[in-house]
């Protein structure tokens, strides 16, 4: 007899797996934040460098010195006894004069016997610089300033050779027909004329610009002079003046300025002079003077430069990340080390206890004028604080603003005041190293209005 057999299924029982629930719970947790990321405000951040803004025009000048026309009291051939754009004594030797013609020293009556020395490593030196200066600011338009670039170089040599001194000493006793021209007055030797040497500043016109119409006259070694012609002439003081045509804009924007920076192009060298600025007939002209610089170019008399209006170096900032901020201000004297910390504080009366007082610890955003600027969160209007080692008391209200930014190098928005010296469209040049604000390559907040003070930051 067959037996029927019932198979019965049980349910299995469900057992919990770790993994899964682990699994589930951060793939949650990563939809939660891939959604957070998406719908939080992103802020977009700029390093800080250093800047420069650099107001300035370009112009040509012309210079008025006290100058000097020394004249000939015959005829004959003139040797000078060193170069230009030297300073010489009263009683110094200007030059040697001659009916004839002076012979090479190195070949002639007055030679060594010995071969011309090659020059030292100074001498070079010295040769390169002023070749290097004419070359960097040569243009095609002057190009007569070749002959005095010509010249220039020639007396240098001249004067570089050791046989000079020996010429002179021996020219001294010769014959009648030779005599030696001295100085009568101190100053700076120059070798040529442009018949401006006794120009004042009122006597300046804009026409006198036009070098098309000007000329000078170098005075060379072994040049023919008849009597009564110019030798040299002599630069008798420190004191000079570029005289320069401007525009009524600039007379304007120069108006109320006393000083102003100019740098000159042929050296690069940047000096400080006052300033007075005149309108004479239709013209607008700048008179800066000046006291000392004048030798460097004393045979000059147009110089290209480079009046410098503003000149700022600092922090470079975007003007998008300037925020204002309200602070309380309280006098710095009541600002304290709090007990055996170095927290910065202010000691207040408690509000509950009024014979009670409290330290209260702060962060000082800025300090001006005696007053210290402290967030608007860390102390309530209506505050009373107390004066260190005194019953002196100041009660908090008064409010001010700051200017800053929001620093964000911490991940989170710190507020860093500025103090901006000039600007330009797009930037601000701010002060460095200030106590209380910016280092170079701090990251700021691009757009300071977007975000508050602590908030958390998401790039």
């Amino acid at each position: 007899m067959s037996e029927n057999k019932k198979v019965i299924v049980y349910r299995k029982k469900w057992k919990m797996n770790v993994g899964i629930i682990l699994f589930g719970t951060l793939f949650i947790y990563l939809i939660i934040l891939i959604i957070s990321y998406a719908t939080r405000n992103h802020v977009d951040s700029y390093e800080v460098h250093m800047g420069r803004i650099l107001n300035d025009e370009n112009y040509t000048g012309m210079a008025i010195r006290e100058e000097k026309i020394v004249l000939s009291d015959k005829d004959g051939y003139i040797k000078y006894s060193s170069t230009e754009n030297r300073k010489i004594k009263k009683g110094e030797k200007i030059c040697a004069m001659s009916s004839e013609k002076f012979v090479n020293q190195t070949t002639g009556n007055f030679a060594k016997e010995k071969a011309i020395k090659s020059l030292t490593e100074e001498q070079q030196n010295s040769l390169s610089l002023t070749v290097q200066s004419f070359t960097n600011n040569f243009s095609d338009s002057n190009f007569s300033e070749v002959y005095s670039f010509k010249e220039t170089i020639k007396n240098t040599l001249s004067d570089f050779s050791s046989d000079e001194n020996d010429f002179f000493n021996k020219i001294s006793n010769s014959t009648p027909e030779d005599f030696l021209l001295k100085s009568e007055d101190d100053g700076v030797i120059v070798y040529n004329t442009d018949g401006y040497e006794s120009f004042t500043e009122e006597q300046i016109r804009r026409s006198n610009f036009d070098r098309q119409k000007y000329y000078v006259k170098e005075l060379n070694d072994n040049m023919k002079i008849s009597s009564g012609e110019p030798i040299c002439k002599l630069i008798t003081s420190e004191n000079w003046s570029v005289a320069i045509p401007i525009t009524e804009r600039t007379a304007k924007e120069l108006k109320d300025r006393t000083m102003i920076t100019v740098r000159f192009l042929k050296d690069d060298e940047k000096m400080v002079g006052n300033l007075f600025v005149k309108k004479q007939e239709n013209q607008y002209m700048a008179y800066i003077h000046f006291s000392s610089g004048m030798i460097r170019y004393a045979n000059e008399r147009f110089l290209d430069l480079e009046l410098i209006f503003t000149d700022y170096s600092g922090l470079k900032i975007p003007k998008s990340a300037i925020v204002e901020k309200p602070f309380f201000v309280i006098p710095t004297e009541y600002i304290v080390k709090g007990g055996n910390s170095n927290e910065t504080g202010v000691l207040k009366k408690s509000s509950k206890n009024k014979n009670t007082v409290e330290f209260v610890p702060l962060d000082v955003y800025s300090e001006k004028d005696q007053l210290s600027y402290v967030d608007l969160s860390e102390l309530n209007k209506g505050d009373i604080i107390i004066k260190p080692d005194s019953n002196m008391t100041h009660i908090i209200g008064e409010t001010k603003k700051l200017s800053g930014v929001y620093q964000i190098n911490k991940g989170y928005a710190i507020f860093k005041q500025v103090e901006i010296l000039c600007e330009r469209k797009e930037f601000y040049i701010v002060q460095a190293k200030n106590e209380f604000g910016l280092s170079n390559y701090d990251h700021i907040a691009l757009y300071g209005k977007k975000i508050k003070e602590n908030d958390i930051i998401v790039q």
